[in-house]
């Protein structure tokens, strides 16, 4: 359960001086923390620096209006996806209510503002932020008892929480458990298949590579050493590939042979996307720029390919990657591609 240190910030974006002082005022009064802004541009200039939990704000603005406003928060600041956003409007035509909703708006205050009815919008909107909050604490922690537990017998229940195929492997190569994801993968005419004794690529081509990925890693395992190694899968049929990891369990202690000593990780064909950038700054402590850097890893290992797709340079590229080589404890690209899609683990929306 998530529990607030301070009380909520709520940032109040009004042009109108008096009406502007009245919101702060009944807000204060009520128990919430807030910040003013005049007008839109001023509203980003605080939200650069500020991270309040809610935003009232007006539309018809000078200069900025307030759709601009919520345009240009939603795309610039990903990391307060969840934060609700309130429209104060003297408009109060439903075409102007839907315009707003679709381009993100929380919810909607009608002038003359009705403060009871503000006070009570703003406290439910909070209330739910608060439960997404707490849903998603709980998931991360579970993906990450996961990660640390992947041996131990209730395992498998959160391994069928997560989008990407997994398939536990024994000391001798032998699937013990196949996730939810990569069952259903393997009813469709796929990479891989899998027998009660052995698994194997259905590609000739393929095959060597895969079984070559497996004895290197399934010795490391005994060896108590983590691995990782990444390989291509082919379909035969046509030219579609998707990228499989093999990970060492690095187990320590007298470990049966039956017990799990190995994870593959299978990206299933066409469903590849994007890591959650708030789920890595959270299980990796990320910034919102080094999030966005590590989930365009996740698609793409040419460093080129990146500074493209985000408008910056090699130099900046490199730059990040050093800090997420640090926070993630890794020291090579391809390990930590395998962290960034192995770690989180793609959390399956239902």
């Amino acid at each position: 359960m998530i529990r607030r240190t301070s009380p909520p910030l709520v940032l109040v974006v009004e042009d109108e001086q008096a009406l502007r002082c009245d919101i702060v005022e009944e807000l204060q009064d009520a128990g919430y923390r807030c910040v003013a802004a005049r007008e839109g541009q001023e509203a980003l200039d605080l939200l650069a620096h500020t991270t309040p939990d809610l935003v009232l704000c007006d539309i018809t603005m000078p200069s900025l209006n307030g759709y601009e406003v919520l345009r240009r928060l939603r795309g610039e600041r990903p990391e307060l996806s969840t934060m609700p956003f309130v429209f104060l409007t003297a408009l109060s035509e439903p075409s102007e209510v839907v315009d707003g909703k679709l381009q993100g708006a929380d919810d909607y205050l009608i002038k003359p503002v009705d403060y009871d009815l503000m006070l009570a919008t703003v406290t439910a909107r909070l209330r739910q932020v608060d439960r997404m909050r707490n849903h998603h604490e709980h998931e991360v922690t579970t993906l990450r008892r996961a990660l640390e537990g992947l041996t131990s017998g209730g395992a498998e229940a959160a391994l069928d929480l997560i989008s990407l195929g997994i398939i536990m492997l024994d000391g001798r190569g032998k699937p013990v458990h196949v996730n939810r994801a990569a069952r259903e993968m393997g009813t469709e005419p796929g990479f891989i298949r899998t027998k009660r004794d052995t698994i194997s690529s259905l590609d000739p081509l393929s095959e060597r590579e895969f079984q070559g990925a497996l004895d290197e890693t399934l010795g490391s395992a005994r060896a108590g050493v983590e691995k990782i190694v990444g390989v291509m899968l082919h379909r035969p049929q046509d030219d579609m590939s998707i990228p499989a990891l093999f990970c060492s369990l690095a187990l320590t202690g007298n470990i049966p042979p039956d017990q799990p000593h190995i994870a593959l990780f299978l990206s299933a064909p066409g469903r590849r996307s994007r890591v959650p950038e708030t789920l890595l700054m959270d299980l990796f402590g990320l910034t919102p720029t080094e999030a966005r850097v590590a989930g365009a890893l996740a698609c793409s290992t040419r460093t080129t390919n990146i500074a493209t797709e985000l408008g910056v340079s090699q130099t900046t590229i490199a730059f990040h990657m050093r800090n997420l080589f640090q926070k993630t404890g890794t020291n090579r690209q391809a390990d930590l591609v395998a962290l960034i899609l192995a770690g989180p683990m793609m959390i399956r929306s239902e």
